[in-house]
């Protein structure tokens, strides 16, 4: 068993443990994803609602301001001061944080569907160990991997800082003569500006970064060859032991194939290589059924048990075949064989009321 851990891992993960890693939690998710969607939600809400954000909390604190100056100054209308200015604030953000929160949730969907862990949420000791802690930080390879995409985002988003914020300080000069109100406008198409860039350039890479923890979880998923052969003899059982019932099987089903052979009507011969048993029962059946079929020795067999129980044995080599090759044991004959089969009953039915003729005379 321990050479077992140490063999490659080379065959995908079969479904059983794709369903127990994320039973255990272990999905294939990009937490950037989900920032760089709620930051550029974030700077469209400011964008187009940050003037009536603005404006509602002016008018929140206007209000306060009034009533302060009205009110007693008393703990009870002190504590309604606050309150009721924390309501009117929380009533002005509450549908921003909801839309913030719906887009999270929204991204995270997306990425993984609805996944309930409850594993999670279990304490484990061994989280607590600070040896496995750091040997995650200092050894692992995800942590090299984290280290490296936390300084290409703090490089490239950079960058694109930089090289925004560069093209807003070459305008600057030209607000030397403009009015307050011209400037925080500038002040404002600057900084969405800017945020959108970076915005944008924080999305590529989170877009970058689900694929790579796609690649990660699909390569933390595969399998050794053995724990493949483990597996699928845990869930269908012992190979040895399924040939042994299949064996079974086949030989309870060859002893009932030959006990039905002394019911058939008729055995239609290739004269040698195939045999087929036919048996129609008018008041049971709605067609003529095969009650027993084989090749070679089988058909000797088949052949064997008809002359020794008297079943009439015709040679009729193209429908032999059609019926071995299209018709299995208990099934009816199929349509397009109807009149080939008819025939050769309506036949072996005029020897046997001959035979019972001459038997009678």
């Amino acid at each position: 068993m321990a050479e077992d851990s140490f063999q490659e891992k080379t065959e995908p993960a079969s479904d059983r443990k794709r369903e127990e890693a994320k039973r255990k939690g272990k999905i294939a998710r990009s937490v950037e994803l989900n920032s760089a969607f709620v930051l550029m939600f974030g700077l469209l809400i400011m964008y187009f609602g940050g003037g009536a954000l603005v404006n509602g909390l002016a008018t929140i604190a206007r209000t306060a301001f009034m009533e302060s100056g009205t009110l007693p100054v008393t703990m009870d209308s002190l504590h309604h001061l606050v309150s009721s200015g924390m309501v009117s604030v929380g009533m002005l953000l509450a549908p921003i944080i909801l839309g913030i929160m719906i887009v999270g949730l929204s991204a995270a969907y997306v990425q993984v569907g609805f996944v309930y862990s409850p594993e999670v949420l279990k304490p484990s000791f061994a989280k607590l160990n600070p040896v496995n802690g750091i040997q995650k930080i200092l050894v692992s390879r995800r942590s090299l991997m984290e280290l490296a995409k936390s300084l290409l985002k703090v490089f490239v988003v950079g960058l694109v800082s930089y090289s925004a914020l560069e093209s807003v300080m070459m305008e600057t000069p030209t607000l030397v003569d403009s009015d307050p109100s011209s400037f925080l406008g500038f002040l404002g198409e600057a900084a969405f500006g800017l945020g959108m860039k970076s915005g944008l350039a924080f999305l590529v890479l989170a877009v970058g970064d689900f694929f790579f923890q796609r690649f990660e979880h699909e390569r933390d998923l595969r399998m050794s060859k053995e724990e493949v052969k483990e597996e699928t003899k845990s869930t269908e059982g012992d190979p040895m032991v399924k040939s042994r019932v299949r064996s079974i099987q086949r030989r309870i089903a060859y002893r009932r194939m030959m006990q039905d052979v002394p019911k058939a009507d008729v055995v239609v011969t290739n004269p040698t290589h195939l045999a087929v048993a036919l048996r129609y029962d008018a008041e049971e059946m709605n067609a003529p059924t095969v009650v027993a079929k084989g090749a070679d020795l089988v058909a000797l067999k088949i052949r064997e048990i008809a002359e020794a129980n008297k079943v009439p044995i015709v040679e009729d080599r193209p429908l032999a075949q059609a019926l071995y090759r299209s018709v299995e044991i208990g099934q009816e004959v199929p349509e397009k064989l109807f009149q080939a089969v008819a025939q050769l009953l309506a036949y072996i039915y005029r020897l046997r009321q001959m035979s019972n003729s001459y038997a009678m005379n």
